[in-house]
């Protein structure tokens, strides 16, 4: 019995699934096909998913007919925005940065509070929103949808009936299913080519598991391809704007618990938002905590954090590096990392190793970009970092990491007996 790769398991496995009507289309390198057939039981038809994608890119879908769902999750952006936060009809701002949509149908609830518990519930909610494409009603979005000839044939002929609104967003929900990403140089390493990542990426990798501690919340694997762990934490990024205590006391006062909507506006339009989670579960432990998002085109879809405020990877890497920003609620596991300024820039560098192939213009551009900001460090606090002023915990070791194997990550698969 021979051993083969992960590149030609994940080629078997895909083929394995090839006479089934339940089977995943071809999946980039990294993205697991049991894992897809788990999430998608039964894939998006054709004629779905290219309703859904007229959908996703039509501005009428809006009150002013100015805004699509494109306007925040642009293709050519890795489905991101570039802005610090989203920015609907007649300019309004949100209050919450645009998280791409690429291999959103992975995750087990949607936006950086999870509201919204599908694809399908978060496709509804930013056509209704005020603030984001402004339409007025679900009945609204109904009536102008059936106006227009070419969706009125394309549903008929879809579904047999007119559009609702549960048909609308199921086209757009279609369509992002189908929007997934990987074949990064990171995957093509796991894959067993040991030169996709150069020796600083791979300095990187290894704090990543180590001394950086990034595996506590994004570690990435077969089984959990997205580098994220999926919950929801409070890293004090909101701890620079509100009083977290006196905001959830309010909270408590005015949320309706399971009210979608209304925690949507309050998520969107008003302070609140800085609670987090809190607001859709009323749980203290949730005050002020945030999904963990993908690390996947992290390189490209910035600026980062639930509300833009970090502009670059190296600020990221400071905001970490000092532990947080103190807070009664910080989640227990922030703490200084003490990372020196080379280990700062490996780490930003195995960071961009998780870019796709589809991206790599868009890669080039960012990186530089952000390099030409790095001397400008609003978030940079050596002093706490390297524990000569607080003290905020001990440092993480880091591992030897020459084979990723090592870590138990990854093994040889055997490939199937002829």
């Amino acid at each position: 019995m021979k051993a083969i790769s992960f590149a030609g398991a994940l080629t078997l496995a895909t083929m394995a699934f090839a006479g089934d009507p339940a089977s995943p289309p071809p999946l980039p390198l990294g993205l697991s096909p049991q894992l897809y057939q788990l999430t998608v039981p039964k894939p998006p038809t054709p004629a779905q998913v290219a309703l859904g994608e007229k959908l996703f890119n039509d501005q009428r879908l809006s009150a002013d007919d100015s805004v699509s769902c494109a306007t925040c999750h642009d293709p050519a952006k890795a489905f991101a925005d570039g802005k610090p936060r989203a920015v609907g009809i007649k300019d309004q701002v949100g209050q919450r940065n645009s998280p791409t949509v690429l291999n959103a149908l992975f995750l087990a609830t949607q936006f950086w509070d999870g509201r919204a518990g599908t694809l399908e519930d978060q496709a509804k909610l930013p056509i209704l929103n005020p603030i984001e494409m402004g339409m007025p009603s679900p009945d609204a979005v109904v009536t102008k949808v059936r106006a227009i000839p070419e969706y009125r044939d394309a549903f008929q002929k879809l579904n047999g009936r007119e559009a609702t609104y549960d048909d609308i967003a199921s086209a757009i929900a279609s369509f992002e299913r189908t929007r997934l990403s990987g074949n990064a140089r990171f995957d093509r390493f796991l894959a067993g080519d040991s030169k996709a990542l150069s020796q600083q990426e791979k300095r990187g990798w290894a704090l990543f598991n180590g001394k950086g501690r990034c595996n506590s919340c994004h570690a990435g694997n077969a089984v959990s391809p997205l580098f994220s762990d999926q919950k929801f934490h409070n890293i004090g990024i909101a701890a620079h704007k509100q009083d977290f205590v006196q905001l959830a006391s309010e909270a408590l006062r005015v949320v309706r618990a399971g009210d979608e909507e209304q925690i949507d506006r309050l998520a969107l339009e008003s302070k609140l938002s800085e609670l987090g989670r809190f607001l859709v579960t009323r749980h203290e432990n949730d005050i002020g905590g945030f999904k963990t998002p993908t690390l996947r085109n992290t390189g490209v879809t910035g600026p980062y954090m639930h509300d833009g405020s970090l502009a670059t990877l190296w600020d990221v890497m400071d905001h970490y590096n000092k532990g947080g920003i103190p807070n009664p609620f910080l989640d227990g596991g922030m703490q200084r990392l003490g990372l020196t300024e080379p280990e700062i820039d490996d780490l930003v560098a195995f960071l961009y190793a998780l870019t796709s192939d589809d991206f790599q213009a868009l890669e080039k551009k960012e990186l530089a970009s952000q390099r030409a900001r790095k001397n400008n460090r609003p978030e940079r606090d050596t002093a706490v970092a390297l524990g000569k002023k607080g003290h905020l915990g001990d440092l993480a070791p880091n591992p030897d990491i020459k084979n990723p194997a090592d870590l138990g990550l990854y093994g040889p698969v055997a490939a199937p007996e002829k």
